[in-house]
């Protein structure tokens, strides 16, 4: 849909995503916070998600487990069983009572992962059976993983299943749709690698079976061709982006999630490659911009047409009311920083719900 003319900045203008009409372009982006103690969403994530839940905004969950072999961290939730959706229910009301728009992000972790999380204390499963080399987070501490086994390809309609059935189970959970994110490391030389069309087959399996089950108009896709997080890297990303881009949007689904390459320095200031455009041209669907967005960023690229929506991640964390702060001026608006060392505390307040909002002259939060 084309932006409106309205006194509102680009970022504040209604948008029609399919179905689901929205009054802003701010969206909440998927964020791991393991507060989910056991893997089962506690009720404070209600207060969390709620905080930052406005009339007509899109709200994105921390990646949320598919199976039992797909956990990797502590706490992460999950939506495999009837427990888990009965634990999401009321957090997916609290969202929908503040009328915003909320979506499950579906994920498996594939080979990040060791076999303490696994079932049984089994291997992880990946597409292949090279490990992740350790990785050292931003505190120091180096994260180590076990080595994974290499799916057979007789196993892999089992792990698409398990993304089927826990997208019915988010919807029967009350969520608005489901976003999956796909990530992997490939070196197989069966159907499901090697070349560009095997590479993608499984997640292009995957979008199909959810999309089946749920409708295509209740699917989003997160994509990250640039990363080279935990190892996963590609030799041709723009080929590989391009060609997935161009099936999802056969596939119809509703939207394409994208995460732009990692900022550059330039002139002493961090700068967003804008590397998207390509991909937002091939999309017919809606298309969603990640990747360091500051709010003058965000309403320039909304307003260019270069996308349609803009999540964000660290700034929407530390600020639940940030869709109301971008809408005054930047005096009026300061932003809280976030505080790194919280991110991924277990704590169900600090770090989580305890950001401060602003407040009018009589004290009501908006």
């Amino acid at each position: 849909m084309a932006m409106e003319t309205t006194n509102h900045p680009p970022l504040l203008t209604p948008y029609e995503m399919g179905e689901f009409e929205l009054e802003h372009r701010v969206v909440l982006a998927p964020l791991t916070r393991q507060r989910s103690y056991g893997n089962v969403p506690q009720p404070h994530a209600a207060v969390y998600y709620s905080q930052r839940a406005t009339r007509g905004g899109l709200l994105i969950t921390e990646a949320t487990g598919v199976s039992d072999t797909a956990q990797g961290y502590t706490d992460t939730p999950g939506v495999w069983t009837p427990h888990h959706v009965a634990a999401w229910r009321p957090i997916v009301d609290a969202v929908h009572a503040k009328g915003a728009v909320f979506f499950c992000q579906l994920w498996h972790v594939g080979r990040v992962s060791t076999t303490a999380f696994q079932p049984g204390g089994a291997a992880p499963i990946s597409s292949t059976d090279r490990g992740v080399t350790p990785q050292v987070s931003h505190d120091g501490h180096v994260e180590e993983f076990s080595p994974p086994r290499r799916l057979e390809p007789r196993e892999i309609p089992s792990v698409v299943d398990d993304f089927r059935k826990a997208a019915r189970n988010a919807i029967d959970a009350g969520f608005d749709g489901v976003e999956f994110l796909k990530d992997s490391a490939n070196d197989r030389d069966d159907e499901y690698g090697g070349s560009l069309h095997n590479r993608c087959r499984f997640a292009l399996e995957v979008v199909r079976a959810v999309a089946a089950e749920v409708g295509a108009r209740r699917v989003g896709v997160r994509l990250s061709p640039f990363t080279d997080y935990m190892d996963c890297h590609d030799s041709d990303p723009e080929a590989l982006a391009g060609y997935m881009v161009e099936k999802l949007s056969e596939l119809g689904v509703l939207y394409c999630h994208m995460i732009e390459p990692r900022m550059a320095i330039v002139d002493g200031r961090r700068q967003i490659p804008h590397r998207l455009r390509p991909f937002r041209e091939k999309f017919r669907g809606t298309f969603i911009a990640a990747g360091g967005y500051d709010r003058a960023e965000g309403n320039k690229v909304v307003e260019e047409g270069y996308t349609d929506l803009v999540s964000y991640g660290r700034l929407f964390l530390a600020n639940p009311d940030l869709p109301r702060r971008f809408r005054l001026p930047d005096a009026d608006a300061p932003l809280n920083k976030y505080d790194r060392n919280t991110f991924y505390t277990s704590d169900p307040v600090v770090g989580y719900t305890d950001y401060p909002f602003l407040h009018d002259d009589d004290g009501a939060d908006k």
